[in-house]
């Protein structure tokens, strides 16, 4: 798993005549965890679906190492980009160990059988995010953070370049949305990530991009952009914002209109 460079470059994107994202541009260097965040109907969902390829931008371009990513190959777009998104279906007929085996398809030719290398892959993904002990149940069976505890691992099985994430903690116990967004961090790969938690993006984020109605309103360390004045600005909201004594992040704290 090489970390790959992600740009997107002015990009707009529209549904029939709704814009729902204008002149973005954004960039996420080698190895970084680069943070989405704004409110909901901001953008988030739908310029990473532009990255992931679902979502062809009306102008503009996202570019994965200096390719543009809606010309790729699918097949090598497979193998550099990953991507957990919000409305995965939980009708899989398949246990655990075998949707996230999914995740190895990209690198195999028709029929190819596991390896011993993906057999390792597999369970490495597994561990990572708690699911070992879940590898026989079937997956139709599990509960909403359990499935996407294993969405996630056939993610990281997948070993990306570039991996995207829509609210990968959504559904998550709070022990989970650490060991989670900490496996994501650990990775060589370069991450995309949309949250709403703006403390775990504050901590867990080299870079955030605040989206409000569709463009983007800051980007920078969480540090400098995490400031009551703009999340006054972009969420209507009241906050103290401190740098906590321990992590040495920026920590939000609501307060009551």
């Amino acid at each position: 798993m090489t970390a790959a460079e992600l740009d997107i470059d002015g990009v707009t994107l529209t549904a029939g005549a709704h814009r729902l994202v204008e002149d973005v541009s954004l960039t996420a260097r080698p190895g970084e965890l680069i943070g989405l965040v704004g409110p909901n109907g901001s953008g988030k969902s739908s310029l990473l679906r532009a990255v992931y390829r679902v979502l062809r931008p009306a102008t503009g371009q996202v570019s994965v190492d200096g390719a543009d990513a809606w010309s790729l190959p699918v097949r090598r777009l497979a193998r550099t980009v990953a991507a957990v998104v919000q409305e995965s279906s939980a009708e899989f007929d398949l246990t655990v160990r075998e949707v996230v085996a999914m995740g190895r398809t990209p690198h195999k030719r028709l029929l190819d059988g596991d390896t011993s290398e993906d057999a390792d892959l597999i369970r490495s993904a597994l561990a990572a995010v708690d699911a070992t002990d879940l590898a026989r149940r079937p997956f139709d069976q599990l509960s909403g953070g359990e499935r996407q505890r294993v969405l996630i691992a056939r993610a990281l099985a997948q070993q990306p370049s570039l991996l995207v994430l829509d609210e990968p903690t959504n559904h998550l116990d709070i022990r989970h949305q650490l060991e989670v967004l900490g496996a994501l961090r650990r990775l060589p790969a370069t991450v995309l990530v949309a949250l709403h938690d703006l403390n775990l993006a504050a901590y867990y984020c080299d870079r955030l991009y605040v989206l409000c109605d569709g463009k983007v309103s800051a980007s920078g360390p969480p540090a400098d952009i995490l400031t009551p004045h703009l999340l006054a600005e972009v969420y209507g909201v009241l906050s103290e914002v401190t740098i906590h004594p321990r992590t040495g992040a920026p920590q939000v704290t609501f307060l009551p209109q």
